[in-house]
């Protein structure tokens, strides 16, 4: 039904309920099924004409007796506007002047008393993330476009942030032909600043990297800085990333191969950016 739904899906409910029902309303506008809340007593004066004929409209009510709510059922029949009841009472009289009945009942609740709603709600919040889960995967929603709803904060981060986006590029990334000495790579990577530098062919393709950590070994082994080519002591075959990716999966290579750089490669291998962990947390994707 809410699948062939041409309009919103609006969804309703008061007390613990209500707030149960904007966490649904809430889950089902940003996983791909536009909705919104609309406060049943509200909707009595003046709110029902958000809701029209081509909407699906969820109520909510664990006894599926509650007043405000069945005060505008017979309104939302008369404009054609289908109804799905989620209640904890199959015979209530919501659930039976619903189109659909979503059964959410418990023996009883946590609260002591068995009173204050708590298990219900808990059962109600469940099966409304169930329903956006179902449509998700019915309606193929993917991570591209759960990122589109989600431009801020840390998941928008994640999800929108490209690698070119944060990656250093022209004169701020470090590199040196595979002609140079030790002592003109160690400058170089000084210069820029990123505890390494990439090593390029006269094509600028990559073809290895000269780390820190090179530096280091270099050093312990007694090796002449000055006249030792970078050859003899650089990394070849570097770990690399293309421009187009997202710059999480930058920090996940970095992770994985316990690296705080990573060279920036179009599809020929040409060296067009870099970046290290600090510009990624920077960017706020860490």
């Amino acid at each position: 039904m809410i699948m062939a739904c041409r309009g919103r899906v609006v969804v309703s409910g008061i007390g613990k309920s209500g707030h149960v029902a904007r966490k649904i309303s809430s889950t089902l506008a940003s996983t791909g099924t536009p909705a919104f809340f609309v406060h049943p007593a509200e909707a009595s004066h003046g709110d029902l004409g958000m809701v029209t004929r081509d909407d699906v409209f969820i109520g909510l009510s664990n006894s599926g007796e509650s007043s405000e709510l069945l005060a505008i059922v017979p309104v939302l029949k008369r404009q054609g506007a289908k109804l799905i009841a989620m209640t904890g009472s199959a015979g209530s009289s919501l659930a039976v002047q619903s189109d659909v009945h979503l059964y959410a009942g418990v023996e009883m609740e946590a609260c002591p008393l068995n009173l204050a709603p708590t298990a219900s709600t808990t059962a109600a919040l469940a099966l409304g993330d169930a329903l956006a889960v179902a449509l998700m995967r019915a309606r193929g929603f993917t991570r591209d476009e759960f990122a589109l709803s989600h431009p801020g904060g840390t998941l928008g981060r994640r999800l929108l942030t490209l690698v070119s986006d944060v990656m250093r590029t022209g004169q701020a990334i470090p590199s040196v032909k595979e002609n140079v000495s030790i002592m003109e790579a160690m400058l170089e990577m000084s210069r820029g600043a990123m505890g390494m530098t990439a090593i390029v062919d006269s094509a600028r393709r990559v073809t290895a990297i000269f780390t820190d950590g090179d530096l280091r070994r270099a050093i312990e082994k007694g090796i002449d800085l000055r006249v030792t080519p970078i050859t003899q002591v650089m990394t070849v075959g570097p770990r690399t990333i293309s421009p187009d990716r997202l710059a999480a999966e930058a920090v996940e290579i970095m992770e994985r191969g316990k690296v705080n750089q990573l060279l920036v490669v179009d599809a020929d291998g040409v060296l067009v950016g870099a970046l290290n962990m600090h510009d990624l947390f920077r960017a706020k994707v860490v």
